[in-house]
């Protein structure tokens, strides 16, 4: 009985630092990460930003320019064949307007697709105060991206979303996210690729070419803590009242 009950201790206390172990080494990757992009510091002096850019669809370019205030709303416009769509994401509500599809208005997002949505308002992205923020991060090890050894990390968010971030091992860059996400019900994984960063004047390190399956996205320009019309984040019916 004595040996049974030692074995158990024993096997306790391995689980326990292994656990320990594991959270540690999560949060030095973290560190590393958030230091090699610039900072806390200089990322937390961060409360908009504006980007222009092209997306590549089979072969015909598409501007975008997406606007994000943190915490607060989101803005992504996008013009092909002559009109421009829209979405809006607020801290409160959310609305598309795809003309490409027929729609003479905005629509309202329903409540799961904007549940899903509004982890875009963190313009610090998932790892910057992630305990304070309700998330927990889990360390998985290493994989390959394409050639590229990487950390893997695990953020289940306060919301339950689920997303596995990959952190470059020799630049502790974030090249690639695959989130679980919600869409009519059903489940599904985005996966989101990054590269070519760029140090910005403000002193934090952006990702200048983005995928997430829709097609390349180059970054032409990155505006940080410009000043932002009052009503961008309302649909346009509302922004005329």
């Amino acid at each position: 009985m004595k040996n049974l009950k030692r074995w158990v201790l024993t096997v306790s206390l391995l689980f326990a630092g292994a656990v320990f172990t594991n959270a540690q080494t999560a949060d030095e990757i973290i560190q590393k990460h958030i230091k090699a992009i610039g900072g806390v510091e200089s990322w937390k002096k961060v409360k908009s930003v504006k980007m222009l850019a092209t997306s590549n669809a089979n072969g015909t370019e598409i501007p975008i320019t997406l606007t994000i205030l943190q915490d607060k709303g989101m803005k992504v416009e996008y013009t092909f064949n002559g009109m421009t769509g829209w979405a809006i994401i607020t801290d409160k509500a959310g609305w598309n307007f795809s003309p490409f599809a027929g729609q003479t208005k905005a629509e309202a997002m329903s409540e799961e697709a904007l549940k899903q949505s509004q982890d875009q308002l963190n313009i610090h992205g998932g790892l910057i105060d992630y305990k304070e923020k309700g998330s927990t991060v889990t360390y998985l090890g290493k994989d390959d991206v394409e050639g590229t050894e990487c950390y893997k990390l695990k953020v289940t968010y306060k919301t339950g979303k689920e997303e596995t971030i990959y952190i470059d091992a020799s630049n502790y860059y974030h090249i690639r996210s695959i989130a679980k996400v919600k869409a009519d019900g059903k489940e599904q994984e985005v996966t989101s690729n990054m590269g070519n960063f760029q140090k910005l004047p403000e002193g934090i390190v952006w990702p200048m070419s983005m995928d997430n399956g829709g097609g390349p996205m180059t970054i032409k320009s990155v505006e940080v803590n410009k000043p932002l019309p009052d009503d961008i984040f309302k649909p346009k019916e509302e922004s005329k009242k």
